[in-house]
């Protein structure tokens, strides 16, 4: 039995964005993952969080750092064959106030702790998703802004140099799935199915 790990935000948590509640195991990435996987010997782990950030405290919301947490979900889910890492999105957040290079120096804190853990350890690094146009409109999510939009379509590029620096696999979420026209943040179903069938490719080479 190979175990997954997949770590996340609400994207991975599978955020349904027509009404806040949660997509089912057979309509959210990670369990379509492991319909995919399961006749291979594969366990996907899914270990999304809504308002997940890399290193970021929220002062309202305990618990999303990140940072606090994946070493001990490695350890709790003992033996972890590979890492699959998204997040980012939250991070891009106004009260942050973090450009794409700050991010990525927070992504990297993570890919550190992977490394420092088992440096044979196999990692998949996604980019998220871009966040939409107008997502910062009263009626969507007030937290972001438009700068916040530009930095989540930075994002691709820098993890792909941090995966690259750090000899990890790399997919770019925004090449196949986008925000939903719903809440201009979260992949509808279509996006989940979209990213379930890249991130298999990419597990293929692991």
């Amino acid at each position: 039995m190979k175990n997954i790990l997949c770590f996340g935000d609400s994207n991975t948590y599978g955020y349904n964005p027509a009404d806040g509640s949660r997509f089912p195991e057979n309509v959210r990435w990670t369990g379509l993952l492991q319909e995919k996987a399961k006749g291979d010997g594969y366990r996907i782990i899914e270990e999304g969080l809504v308002g997940r950030t890399t290193v970021f405290e929220d002062s309202v919301r305990m618990g999303r750092k990140g940072s606090n947490f994946l070493l001990p979900l490695l350890e709790t889910h003992y033996p972890v064959d590979a890492v699959v890492l998204m997040l980012g999105t939250n991070d891009c957040k106004t009260v942050y106030n973090a450009s794409s290079h700050v991010i990525g120096k927070g992504m990297e804190v993570l890919l550190k702790q992977v490394k420092n853990y088992d440096a044979s350890l196999p990692v998949l690094l996604l980019s998220p998703i871009y966040l939409g146009e107008g997502v910062w409109e009263k009626e969507y999510d007030p937290e972001f802004n438009r700068v916040s939009v530009e930095v989540s379509r930075e994002l691709k590029t820098e993890y792909g140099r941090l995966a690259k620096l750090y000899g990890y696999e790399f997919l770019a979420a925004s090449d196949v799935a986008e925000p939903s026209s719903a809440d201009r943040e979260h992949m509808d179903a279509k996006g989940h199915r979209a990213l379930a069938d890249a991130v298999w490719e990419k597990l293929q080479v692991l």
